[in-house]
């Protein structure tokens, strides 16, 4: 059996748990403040939903990007680096937003940034060492 994409599986694992885990923390508050929906005016509440949030806004797109790089054969170093600031980056923006940690929550979108951007770099790699290597007509 070949793998075609482990770092971006793995990354993809280890996200879906903080993913629940952040789902089930708006559920808990919902359930603490008896709001089905909206915030309830509670800033606890809005403060669960925007991390939440903010993660399914910004997780899919670094994944597409990391699971593309892969199979198209981007070194898988690039990938894991962008695999790192990611968990690491939305880990840290999801403790911060409850936490009011202005700080640790532009450390989080910093690394968050950095791995869209890597993202972009392992895409773009195989595809540029493809053009330059295409044997002329």
């Amino acid at each position: 059996m070949s793998l075609l994409a482990p770092v971006s599986s793995v990354t993809a694992i280890v996200l879906a748990v903080l993913f629940i885990k952040l789902a089930f923390g708006v559920i808990k508050k919902r359930r603490l403040h008896k709001v089905a929906l909206g915030t309830g005016q509670h800033p606890d509440l809005e403060a669960a939903i925007r991390a939440h949030g903010n993660f399914a806004e910004y997780v899919p797109l670094s994944l597409l990007l990391m699971g593309f790089a892969e199979i198209n054969g981007s070194p898988w170093w690039l990938v894991a680096m962008a695999a790192v600031a990611l968990v690491a980056g939305r880990t840290i923006h999801a403790t911060a937003i409850p936490a009011s940690d202005l700080k640790k929550r532009v450390l989080g979108m910093q690394l968050s940034f950095a791995s869209l951007a890597l993202g972009i770099v392992a895409n773009a790699t195989p595809l540029v060492i493809a053009v330059f290597t295409m044997a002329p007509r």
